[in-house]
């Protein structure tokens, strides 16, 4: 059983509001999750506990009920009345800092991305440069074509959420690494044609998988417990441009983040090294307890 209005809906969704296919079909799994829920029951309350059963985390109820909500409000402009709308309320949800990604632990990973192919292994490193050098997102990533790549402006095109470009500024060492590897490594990984900057094991694009895969190998090597995220790359490119200087708009535009809220994060990051920095080193912090 589909909801009304599902296939004008996912139509604004990718080809009206420009959303990503892996968004789509976030979108998707959503509401068929929903779908499935109304196989056994219908009130709201009851969702909850569904999800629940669902092993669903807090956080990703909330993404559920958010879905939901942005369905309901596009059936609502369409004329229909939906009191799901107003029923359905996001569970609060703690919002966690950003685990950061140390330089000490890019060092290892890069150094275990090193292989007995000298040729993978530039592939790896260049990866890895990617993703904590830029803090590109992992669909960014593998979207990256040898055409964004401007050499003499040092920049190089991303291509965002929602189809948004934005020109990524490059250090010069990451452009003569990028300059090196398009000219000596890229043409060796080829099996055919394709404008993809970065080339998998068997000469094509990768894929997400594939980068999720090259990370937990790495992380393995270099004795991780669990696998490095993309993500954690992010957010410690964002975590050293501030404890730099670096202005939150600046990094807001290199991020692609659509609102300096989300950007914001990081100083709650950087603010609680810099105490644990100061509790470490400042001579007051070691000050005799106050009696009582």
């Amino acid at each position: 059983m589909e909801l009304e209005l599902w296939i004008e809906f996912f139509d604004e969704l990718q080809n009206v509001r420009g959303r990503s296919q892996n968004t789509v079909m976030a979108y998707r799994r959503d509401l068929e999750l929903f779908v499935a829920y109304r196989k056994t029951g219908s009130s709201i309350p009851g969702f909850y506990e569904f999800m629940k059963m669902h092993k669903l985390s807090t956080r990703s109820q909330a993404r559920v009920i958010s879905s939901l909500r942005t369905y309901f409000r596009f059936c609502e402009t369409r004329g229909m009345k939906c009191s799901e709308l107003r029923e359905l309320r996001p569970p609060k949800v703690k919002v966690g800092l950003p685990k950061v990604l140390t330089p000490q632990e890019f060092d290892e990973l890069y150094s275990a991305a090193e292989s007995s192919d000298p040729i993978r292994t530039a592939r790896n490193q260049m990866t890895l440069l990617f993703l904590y050098g830029l803090g590109v997102r992992v669909t960014e990533l593998i979207g990256l074509n040898v055409s964004d790549f401007n050499p003499t402006d040092r920049w190089i095109k991303v291509l965002g959420k929602g189809s948004k470009e934005r020109l990524a500024p490059l250090t010069e060492s990451l452009t003569k690494h990028l300059t090196h590897y398009l000219q000596e490594v890229r043409p060796q990984l080829l099996k055919e044609p394709t404008p993809a900057v970065l080339i998998n094991d068997r000469g094509h694009r990768p894929s997400r998988v594939d980068v999720w895969r090259w990370l937990a190998a790495w992380s393995a090597k270099a004795g991780y417990a669990e696998p490095v995220s993309p993500h954690r790359f992010r957010h410690a490119c964002a975590t050293a441009l501030l404890e730099s200087g670096a202005d939150l708009r600046s990094i807001q535009m290199l991020l692609g983040h659509a609102s300096i809220q989300t950007t914001q994060i990081y100083t709650t990051v950087t603010t609680r090294t810099m105490a644990k920095t100061i509790d470490e080193h400042h001579p007051l912090s070691h000050l005799k307890e106050i009696e009582k």
